[in-house]
């Protein structure tokens, strides 16, 4: 287990979602565009570039999150058809709040920063969030943290939710088949 602050955030967990080679899930309260170096350090490129990349080479990606993704994640998405036809699958729930990302059920992130910018992006040291998480490879804390991510994503908690009248879209009445199209559309502006 390693405590991560700050910066480490973005070199510890990007890194790791760069080398994923079966899976990447994630659940964040904010979806924003986020970039990240590129070849050359002072390049930078959106995530979704890297996305693209492990969706092209059959790694599964999962974003759950809570709220409308950012004009600027929205739009980056929409530029790569392969992420929209099904390459990147995203759900939304307004109750999600933990900020996890698991990557090939080998490695997790527990912790407070939200998949953006100052969270866990390339924001410079002055302008980014102070956060706190944990990585870990701990066999036991990553069933756990699975199971959980898994039981949110298939929509187990929606039937007996408070704000399942407000919701947009149960994530338990998504009946298409799951390896096909993101799961649910990114509404537009």
């Amino acid at each position: 287990m390693r405590l991560l602050e700050d910066r480490d955030h973005h070199d510890v967990v990007i890194d790791a979602v760069r080398r994923a080679r079966r899976s990447v899930w994630i659940s964040t309260a904010n979806l924003k565009e986020l970039r990240v170096p590129g070849r050359s350090a002072r390049r930078y490129m959106s995530v979704l570039d890297v996305f693209d990349r492990l969706a092209r080479d059959g790694v599964e990606l999962r974003i759950l999150h809570a709220s409308v993704p950012s004009r600027a994640f929205r739009a980056a998405f929409d530029r790569r058809p392969r992420l929209v036809a099904g390459g990147l699958r995203l759900r939304q729930c307004p109750r999600v709040h933990l900020k996890v990302v698991v990557i090939d059920g080998a490695l997790v992130y527990l912790g407070s920063a939200n998949w953006t910018g100052a969270g866990l992006g390339a924001k410079g040291d002055q302008r980014r969030n102070f956060e706190m998480g944990i990585v870990t490879d701990d066999d036991a804390m990553l069933d756990q943290i699975q199971a959980r991510y898994d039981a949110l994503w298939r929509g187990a908690e929606c039937a007996a939710c408070r704000l399942r009248a407000e919701c947009e879209a149960p994530l338990d009445l998504d009946t298409r088949p799951p390896a096909r199209g993101p799961l649910v559309r990114l509404r537009p502006p």
